[in-house]
Order: structure tokens, then sequence, then C-alpha cells
């Protein structure tokens, strides 16, 4: 007697049409992320539709927003495989309503809506903060490098640059001259009248690289002359974080500014830069994030360009929606200028101010009043060797580094698609907020449909 299987009929049709919600378990994503879109505010998306009356009807923004979220959710950054996944995988189809945007209709939403990105991690924040997840009680500050769309190898020095732009000048001249030459020959050969102007290939490369290179030592140079004759403005909640200045250092003669050999410029995309990370460079940012203790929540974050984390403590401070009651950040931020900001600010605030190696023997806890005359360094380090100072501290990477671990490694966002600082930065407030909602989902419970409704 043969096998009893269960039926399988692929080519049989189905007598009534299914409901696609019947073929995901009740608690899936999809339904979690399709009850955040109904209880956000998606007003600075919608009102862009609603002052165009022209043109074909778009598709409704609650489409768009769900598939770029539970993408980013499911680890899909790309606008192609996003319309793959939008025709074959039902979460999507459920999520989308059975609307099949294409990759193009999905990058288009994704360009034009960038500033709103910040508004979505907003609007988390806030649902996490109502269902009781973030509680402002320890916070922790830390930076991360991820990669630019762009190659290290399309960088180049300011001194290459101009070695480069002397080489090119040369060889045009040599390949014009020789132009010219066979210009005359075939004049001679062919009569006047026949063509013989063409540009040879070789010289319209390096004809146009000539110009990309002009035109990079020209963005330095302003770049060098503008760093030169403004002064930086104080941090903003909104405004982007600064960017790595220009390396200059005082002219031989002059002692006016100039710039060093060793800045370099992308070509790919100008306002990454070559950063240190894990013992090697890449080509990237520095991504900020301020992480909250009770359950991992990202409560401020933003992105730079610049390689070191100490310039940019007093904007990420102003991103804080309220002043936690503990601080801690790595040796990374420290300065003196650093320490009396959050001195004057009055955080108590607990940071390295030297790296140390694993597993050292904790040294004595200090005794008494705190001796006269010590630096703010000293002092700091001094308030970090007690016993109150060494257990806050322990717990910074148990706070801070587990949501970098999870967007780099869960997530799988190890780089970013968009280039230029500014949509570099709304991409990485995207995933912040994802990251965050999966926080969100993850802690759910009985109660939370109610908060989210209410």
């Amino acid at each position: 007697m043969s096998k009893t299987y269960r039926p399988y009929e692929p080519d049989q049709m189905f007598l009534l049409p299914p409901s696609l919600t019947e073929w995901l378990p009740s608690d899936h994503l999809v339904y979690f992320v399709r009850e955040i879109l109904d209880t956000i505010d998606l007003t600075p998306i919608t009102s862009v539709y609603e002052e165009e009356e022209r043109g074909y009807p778009p598709y409704h923004p609650k489409v768009m927003t769900g598939v770029l979220l539970y993408g980013y959710c499911s680890g899909i950054f790309s606008s192609r495989k996003l319309e793959k996944h939008c025709q074959e995988d039902v979460a999507f189809r459920v999520l989308a309503a059975n609307n099949l945007p294409d990759h193009r209709t999905i990058s288009d939403f994704r360009k034009r809506h960038l500033p709103s990105l910040q508004h979505l991690f907003v609007e988390i924040l806030r649902l996490c903060q109502k269902a009781g997840l973030v509680i402002f009680a320890h916070v922790a500050l830390d930076g991360t490098k991820i990669k630019a769309n762009a190659s290290k190898h399309k960088a180049m020095s300011y001194g290459r640059m101009k070695q480069d732009i002397k080489r090119l000048q040369q060889e045009i001249s040599h390949l014009l001259a020789m132009a010219e030459e066979t210009d005359d020959r075939e004049d001679h050969l062919y009569g006047k009248d026949a063509r013989g102007d063409e540009l040879p290939a070789e010289l319209a490369r390096r004809e146009t690289r000539l110009a990309r290179i002009k035109e990079a030592k020209r963005a330095l140079e302003q770049e060098a002359k503008d760093q030169e004759s403004s002064t930086p403005p104080p941090p903003s909640p909104t405004s982007e974080l600064p960017k790595a200045t220009v390396k200059t250092e005082p002219h031989p003669i002059s002692g006016k500014p100039q710039i060093i050999e060793k800045a370099q410029r992308n070509f790919t995309d100008e306002d990454s830069r070559i950063l240190p990370y894990q013992r090697t460079f890449i080509q990237g940012y520095n991504a900020q994030l301020a992480v909250d203790s009770a359950h991992q929540i990202i409560v401020a974050t933003d992105v730079s360009n610049t390689a070191t984390d100490d310039p940019l403590l007093p904007a990420m401070i102003s991103r804080l929606p309220r002043k936690p009651k503990v601080l801690t950040m790595d040796a990374g931020y420290t300065t003196s200028e650093n320490i009396c900001y959050l001195k004057r600010k009055r955080y108590d605030a607990y940071m390295a101010t030297r790296r140390e190696k694993h597993n050292l023997s904790p040294t004595s806890s200090p005794q008494g009043r705190i001796p006269r005359g010590l630096s703010l360094k000293e002092r700091m380090e001094r308030k970090l060797r007690t016993k109150k100072g060494r257990r806050l501290y322990a717990r910074r990477k148990c706070i801070v580094e587990p949501p970098v671990g999870h967007i780099k490694h869960v997530l799988g966002f190890r780089q970013f698609s968009l280039r230029g600082q500014s949509k570099v930065r709304a991409e990485w407030f995207l995933v912040t907020a994802v990251h965050n909602l999966k926080k969100l989902f993850k802690a759910q419970s009985n109660e939370l449909p109610m908060l989210l409704t209410t």
C-alpha cells in the first residue's frame, strides 16, 4: 500500500478568493507595523501630495512608508530587492495591501521624503516613551563607523592632486601635439576636407580626470577658506552635526593657513572621509547613538564625518529629549572643554579619561575630600575610580554597544545606500527608528495595543 500524503495540487484554483492575512500568524511583525502606521503622524509625508492635483494618483503614503519600515526591519535596503519582495513575499503583500510598487517608485519615495525620516524616528521614540520603555535613568553615548557608498580607493590627497594635475597637463599637451601631428599627416594623405580631427579616447579620459581633480582641489581650497573666515554656530537640536574640517597648517613664510598635503577628498561621495575602524581604515561616516538603559532604546542619534567623537558631544547632548540622571561615555569624548561643558550643564557624567586594557584589576577607591589643584580631567578620573563610578561606567558597554551590534549584525546594515551627509543622515534616522520599532514590538504586552490606539 502506497504512503498517504497531505493534498498537493498546485494547479487547483481557489473556489473563493482567500484573505492574505490568513497566511500569516496573528502575532506577525507586519500587523504591528500596520498599527504603527495608523498611530503615528504622517502629515509631513501626506502634505506633499495634498498640494498636488495633477498626474496619476500615487500610492498611499502608508503603503510606501510601510514597505520601507518593514524592509529595513528585515534587512532589505535595496529598492530593487524591495520590489521583488513586494511581488513574492506574503508579508510584504499583506503590508502593501497587494499593491506592487516598482523599484523606481520606492527609490523616488525614499529620496523625496528624506527630511521626514527624522520625523519617523521621533514618532516611534514617542511611542516607546508612552509604552514605558524609556526612563532616562542612565543614558550611554557612543559612536560607530559605518561604510559610505564609496570606495576609499576613489579618494585622493591634496598633495597627490597637485602632482596629478601637473602630470595630466603634461600628458594632455603631449597627446594634443601628437593629435596635431596626426592631423597634418592625414591632411597630406587624405586632403583637408576628410575628417581627422576626432578627439582620441585616451585624451578624452585624461581631460575628464583632470577636470574632476581640479574641481576637487578647488573644493578643498574653498572649504579651507570658508573655515578660516567663519565661526561655528552653536549646536541646534535639528541642525546637522559638525562636519570634518579641512586640515591646515601655517605657511612657513606668510604664516597664513594652508591645506596640508594629506587632506583628502573622495570623488564618489565628497562628504565621506577615511576613518580608522578596527585596526584598519574605511571610507565612511561616524554614526552617533545615545541609548537608554531600560530597554536599549536609542533616544538621540545623528551622523557626522569627523574621525573622532569629541567635537560631537555638545550637539548630541542638545538632542536628548530629557536630561538623564546619569550619562556615561568612553574616552573618545574626553577633552577638558567637554568636561567643562557637562559640568556647566549640570550632568552627572562619567567619562573615561584614557583607554585602558581589558581584565585589569580595579584600583583602590579614592578616600576623603577631593584634593585641591586637580585639573578637570583628574577630577573626572577620580570620580570614575569611586565605587559608584566603577559600577555605573561598567554598565556603559552593555547599554550602548548591543544596539550597534543589532543594527550591523542582525539587521545587516553595514553600509549606507545613499551618498552625501544629508542623505546619509536621513537614512541613519530610518535605521535607528527601525531598531526602536523592533524593540517596541518585542516588548509589547497585552496592554500595548491599547497604548497605541489611545
